[in-house]
């Protein structure tokens, strides 16, 4: 039986959204979708399982799609579920092909071929980051301005433990940026606002931010918006409006202290 993943009728593993964008930032969205491959079934898990918050980030995707509208901004969106394989997980990581999400056991993911595990990375992992590596390199050759803005959603409650903030805001080398949105945030006085909560990004635990933004010295942001603030539309509009006139007042502030320039 062959280990390729992907059937050819089967979507591809990202979608870019206005990539002529004239916007510095770079939206990427790393848990957008929640599909499983058709040949992996359903990972042996019922559908209201996959439909939770460890199948994808809920509500992450539209507003990413609506910030790439009012920022006139690039977007690239992964399309396949975190269960299948985790593109912000280095492959390496126990957590990339999760074995456990949460407390509920992954059945379709247990027990692996090396060559299954190599077949969802290079048919989902590596295609979405070499996307994402061709839009940086398309950008430094016409010397546009980047900012790196990794659209994320966490669940309200995680083991039982509730999480207080509405939003987050993660980085780790390059804090410049963040903590210019994260003045902005706390600016507005609506917003439990966390400082690297509810997560932190690592080498050991992420991948998008330390190898696209650290390693290239792009200003960089993980922004993670509590689910329940978004599983509707109304609510993914209203963040999304609400978020772009900041990561812009952000932006213009970072440029002032780093660059001399005014926008």
């Amino acid at each position: 039986m062959s280990d390729t993943l992907l059937s050819p009728d089967e979507p591809a593993p990202f979608t870019v959204v206005n990539p002529e964008g004239a916007s510095p930032f770079l939206l990427i969205c790393d848990h957008a979708g929640k599909r499983i491959p058709r040949r992996l079934g359903t990972l042996g898990l019922p559908p209201a399982e996959i439909d939770r918050h460890i199948g994808w980030d809920i509500g992450a995707l539209p507003v990413a799609e609506q910030l790439s509208e009012l920022l006139d901004a690039t977007l690239i969106s992964q399309t396949w579920s975190r269960l299948v394989i985790d593109c912000n997980r280095p492959p390496a990581a126990v957590s990339s092909i999760p074995l456990v999400s949460e407390a509920t056991d992954i059945p379709g993911n247990q027990g692996l071929s090396a060559a299954q595990k190599r077949a969802r990375q290079q048919e989902i992992f590596t295609p979405y980051h070499e996307e994402i590596r061709r839009i940086l390199a398309q950008r430094r050759l016409r010397g546009q301005a980047t900012c790196i803005i990794s659209v994320h959603s966490f669940t309200p409650v995680y083991l039982d433990i509730p999480r207080p903030w509405h939003i987050g805001l993660l980085y780790h080398r390059l804090p410049a940026y963040p903590q210019a949105l994260l003045a902005q945030l706390n600016a507005q006085h609506h917003w439990v606002v966390g400082d690297n909560q509810p997560y932190s990004v690592s080498d050991e635990t992420d991948y998008a931010i330390p190898q696209h933004a650290e390693k290239n010295g792009y200003p960089s942001v993980a922004i993670e918006i509590r689910q329940d603030l978004i599983t509707e539309a109304e609510g993914q509009t209203a963040w999304a409006q609400a978020l772009a006139p900041l990561l812009q007042a952000a932006w213009q502030n970072y440029r002032k202290e780093h660059d001399g320039l005014s926008a």
